[in-house]
């Protein structure tokens, strides 16, 4: 095992006892994968069967773009886990890291007809950034791979309609900070709809120069860094077991 490979366990199941302590688990379902640089597009996914709050560097399993699994773990991926992740890391070479949810409100704005609307702050941020995929019922069926990714296309954000959400990175920590305000505006969005009372618009002109507008929050650090590591350090505090390799 390489120590970059090491490093990329570590940092995966960090994030997954993020997503445990985020309340961001669906018992034993959904997933989140890293790819493996300098490999044939091998990538590292929990293992089916544990809680988020169970998944170590050392028992995520690995397996190349086909799903063959390319360790001795008594455990197997999710079998809709490796059509959605091999679909995108066959298609995307920029993309390292993979994140998909079914939270409550990821899941209701994926069940609404309009989508994500840009009308609140955190929705704002991702004009125009946003694609969907229309619903093919349980994601377990090589044939649906090239339509994913072909509604996907060149973004990092996706709505699969009636289903729940899914966001792309560079790294761990920047696939960590598009979900987290990709869920963020799905949340704003349930709770303002439930409010029952007129909501105010954001002016296209706003909304347009959203993107420039955060390039300057972010002042050029890597996208998610900030976030990432003050999440591990909580998890760290709770339970650092997720390390063991």
């Amino acid at each position: 095992m390489s120590a970059t490979e090491k490093e990329l366990r570590i940092q995966l199941a960090a994030c997954y006892r993020i997503f445990a302590h985020l309340g961001w688990d669906e018992l034993i379902f959904n997933h989140i994968t890293v790819k493996i640089p300098e490999t044939d597009h091998h990538f590292l996914i929990n293992p089916y069967g544990l809680h988020y709050s169970e998944v170590t560097a050392s028992n995520l399993i690995k397996v190349d773009i086909n799903g063959q699994q390319l360790d001795d773990s008594p455990y197997r991926p999710n079998p809709a886990g490796m059509v959605i992740h091999s679909a995108v890391h066959a298609a995307r070479e920029d993309v390292i890291c993979i994140g998909h949810l079914h939270t409550d409100a990821g899941s209701v704005v994926a069940c609404q007809q309009e989508g994500l609307r840009t009308d609140n702050f955190y929705s704002v941020l991702l004009h125009k950034q946003v694609a969907y995929h229309d619903f093919e019922g349980l994601t377990v069926v090589a044939g649906e791979k090239e339509r994913l990714v072909n509604s996907l296309g060149t973004k990092n954000f996706l709505i699969l309609r009636n289903h729940g959400i899914l966001t792309c990175g560079r790294s761990i920590p920047e696939m960590f900070s598009n979900l987290w305000i990709l869920q963020r505006a799905c949340e704003i969005q349930v709770a303002a709809d439930s409010s029952g009372r007129p909501l105010i618009p954001i002016a296209d002109d706003i909304a347009d120069k959203s993107f420039e507008l955060l390039s300057i929050q972010t002042a050029g650090a890597p996208s998610g860094a900030l976030e990432f590591s003050a999440m591990q350090r909580i998890v760290d505090r709770i339970d650092s077991s997720y390390r063991d390799l």
